[in-house]
């Protein structure tokens, strides 16, 4: 069991007097930055000193002003370089960052401090990434080192193609969407008892939807991640379940409502209706084999598809029983963004898992237009990755942790950047810790 309380306490520590050096990028120009004397340039760096006990606010007001972390370090770590301080690199633009209430001369008073662009910063020392990862967290404990990705050969692939799809037939087509939510969305499950469709835990179906493209051609196929686990919802091994939103939009110049193929084609199929599959697809998302793993997921709208399949294979019982080899026994954690409550898509069936399981699973919702960020906008999943971020770092330090992300690409900065941050205060650079955890097959991301 994970235990929650594992980075309590931390403000409490040496720490909290130690200072931080941000390099940001992309700052644009706004009401906030207009207060300063000369142009933000979008391409120059930016360095500004930031106290431990301030790292989290500034990591929110700098993404707020469109900037990018791209490096945080003590500044215990910079080297004298004939006498000054030694920063970034001759050609990144040192400037001061103005904001109401924090200028240059505020160091010391608890808020972030821009540095001065007399530095005359010249390089800025990063110590390699295998160094960073032999680095002792607040325990003493050696951090993980990355291992070889392991061989997924076994993983079926392609057992259906484009030129010769399986046809499997619609079994139901139920709405998700409780009533007062936005949009249409559906959970389908497909009889595939006719065929040999085998697939496991994280993997992508294609759906080719019937008709021409604009140019006359048939429809191409489209990539769906399956929803339900390798034995399908009725655990028989007879079915596949995908979680499909109808896409709509409006034409960037006529204005006109516009409604995806596929996804419509889909929403509105009746049970018994055929459709074509081919895959499956994909090694990228695929569950651990490890019953006593941790896993993180981090989820927008239709991307918890590939999470319910984990859910129901961690948790369900008639799984359960169909997987004696496999009993989990770790902690998985569901951070799950979406825009209204009525649109937290299977809301009772991870309920009940959370209510049955709370030592094992914990389900955190980011609800966009009902709930607020601590900036009073709105809360979207990176606002709720930065708030338990010192949380996930400690779990995503553990070796048998994996991490899945899928759903909207646009997330992705936010969270990097909320990792950026909770890395720093271990002296770690998350850019370089993240490229172990890929290389070691602990860090899964779908976005689209």
């Amino acid at each position: 069991m994970y235990n929650q309380g594992a980075v309590e306490g931390a403000a409490n520590t040496e720490l909290g007097s130690r200072v931080f050096l941000y390099e940001v990028v992309g700052l644009r120009q706004s009401e906030e930055t207009d207060q300063t004397n000369y142009p933000i340039r979008k391409s120059g760096s930016v360095f500004i000193r930031v106290p431990y006990n301030r790292m989290n606010q500034e990591m929110r007001r700098i993404t707020r002003l469109g900037g990018t972390i791209v490096s945080i370090q003590p500044v215990t770590a910079l080297e004298p370089v004939n006498g000054k301080a030694s920063l970034g690199n001759a050609n990144s633009e040192v400037s001061e960052l103005a904001t109401s209430g924090e200028t240059a001369n505020s160091e010391g008073n608890g808020k972030a401090t821009p540095v001065n662009a007399d530095s005359e910063a010249k390089e800025f020392t990063k110590p390699p990434a295998q160094e960073q990862l032999k680095n002792k967290d607040k325990k003493g404990n050696t951090m993980t080192q990355a291992k070889a990705k392991k061989d997924h050969g076994d993983v079926p692939v392609n057992t259906y193609r484009p030129n010769a799809p399986f046809i499997g037939k619609v079994v139901s087509n139920e709405p998700l969407v409780k009533e007062g939510g936005i949009g249409i969305v559906q959970h389908l499950k497909f009889d595939i008892s006719a065929g040999d469709l085998k697939y496991i835990e994280g993997q992508s179906i294609g759906i080719i939807p019937p008709g021409l493209d604009k140019n006359g051609k048939p429809e191409k196929l489209r990539l769906y991640s399956i929803a339900s686990t390798r034995h399908g919802d009725d655990v028989d091994d007879k079915t596949v379940s995908l979680c499909v939103r109808q896409l709509e939009y409006k034409h960037p110049e006529s204005g006109e409502t516009v409604y995806g193929v596929c996804s419509t084609h889909l929403c509105f199929l009746e049970p018994g209706a055929d459709v074509k599959i081919t895959g499956p697809v994909g090694k990228e998302m695929l569950l651990p084999s490890d019953p006593d793993a941790n896993v993180i997921m981090m989820a927008t709208g239709t991307g918890i598809a590939p999470m319910r399949a984990y859910l129901w294979r961690q948790f369900k019982d008639a799984e359960k029983a169909a997987n004696p080899e496999y009993e989990f026994k770790g902690f998985s954690w569901l951070i799950f963004g979406v825009p209204t409550t009525p649109n937290l898509l299977y809301k009772e069936e991870l309920e009940e898992i959370q209510q049955k399981y709370p030592d094992n699973f914990r389900l955190t919702p980011a609800i966009s237009r009902e709930q607020k960020n601590p900036q009073g906008g709105r809360m979207y999943i990176q606002d709720r990755v930065a708030e338990y971020a010192d949380e996930l770092w400690q779990l995503i330090k553990n070796e048998k942790t994996h991490t899945y992300i899928c759903g909207l690409r646009g997330m992705e900065e936010g969270i990097d950047a909320a990792l950026t941050t909770a890395a720093a205060k271990e002296d770690v650079t998350w850019s370089d810790y993240q490229k172990q955890l890929k290389k070691a097959g602990r860090w899964h991301v779908e976005t689209y």
